[in-house]
């Protein structure tokens, strides 16, 4: 784990996480990193056929998750600033192994395991996680033509292995912090409270404190 604080906000599409990244790095002065999405080639044609373009896709964000997070390993070791972030690299191994068919998974996850193994591990994660309704509304709410295309039966399958794995990394990984938020319940880009009620958690954890506005 590095010293220095590295959150990372996980969840399955349209949860909340990019817009809850961004809230914590003003808040806090952290640097935000942003996953890649929009700028994968082959994200269109995954959502129009999985099965035919799920590698070409799973490998597209695996190495370049895998750029950003060594540039990110890069600039804290020289620059020591916090980072929080709106994704982590482990849930490519989550959206591989529901997409890719074995043959495909068993070389996709030789190279994962390549690839991740010095990567820099947060400090903390932030798990968000909401019903289908809430994930398929938010999705349709932000308006991206791309998501439009989603297989709600693939968002309800993503989200059941987001908690499954979510649960076996708590008892793998209990030196890592791991702060579980509804999105059903609290809407924290809406209400002041909501977001409120996080940021405290994230103190409490950390001893993160917001920067003087």
């Amino acid at each position: 784990m590095t010293s220095t604080p590295f959150i990372a906000v996980e969840g399955p599409i349209g949860v909340g996480k990019t817009s809850l990244a961004t809230r914590l790095s003003a808040d806090f002065d952290y640097y935000l990193l942003k996953e890649i999405v929009e700028e994968n080639p082959f994200l269109g044609k995954f959502y129009e056929d999985i099965q035919e373009w799920s590698f070409q896709t799973e490998m597209f964000f695996l190495c370049n998750r895998f750029k950003q997070l060594e540039d990110i390993q890069r600039f804290q070791l020289d620059s020591r600033k916090p980072v929080v972030s709106d994704y982590h690299i482990f849930k490519n191994r989550i959206f591989a192994k529901q997409t890719l068919k074995d043959r495909h998974f068993r070389k996709y996850d030789q190279i994962y395991q390549i690839l991740a193994a010095d990567l820099p591990k947060p400090n903390m994660i932030i798990y968000l996680h909401a019903g289908l309704d809430t994930l398929l509304s938010r999705i349709a709410s932000r308006g991206r033509t791309i998501e439009q295309q989603i297989d709600p039966a693939y968002l309800k399958q993503l989200s059941s292995d987001y908690d499954m794995f979510i649960a076996t990394f708590k008892e793998t990984h209990p030196d890592i912090p791991v702060l579980t938020f509804s999105g059903d319940e609290l809407d924290f880009v809406h209400r002041k409270n909501d977001y409120s009620h996080i940021r405290q958690q994230v103190m409490d954890t950390l001893g993160a404190v917001p920067i003087e506005k």
